[in-house]
């Protein structure tokens, strides 16, 4: 699954989707798609991240409170 980074608009292949649609996860472990070559993992902060079409994450996905609000 690959979602972008809204701050320089790059492609994110997420390592592990759990992370992402577990609301108590703040940051996803990602691998960033830049050139040929794979890049190492890193962190990304949910709250940086929206689907390559430019629409947000389902606020289930990034707020444990959803549900109360």
């Amino acid at each position: 699954m690959f979602v972008q980074d809204t701050q320089d608009q790059t492609l994110i292949k997420v390592l592990n989707p759990e992370e992402l649609f577990n609301p108590a996860h703040d940051h996803i472990q990602g691998r960033q798609q830049a050139g040929e070559e794979e890049q190492p993992p890193e962190n990304f902060p949910k709250s940086r991240l929206q689907f390559p079409s430019g629409e947000a994450l389902p606020q289930c996905w990034t707020d444990p409170d959803y549900q109360l609000k």
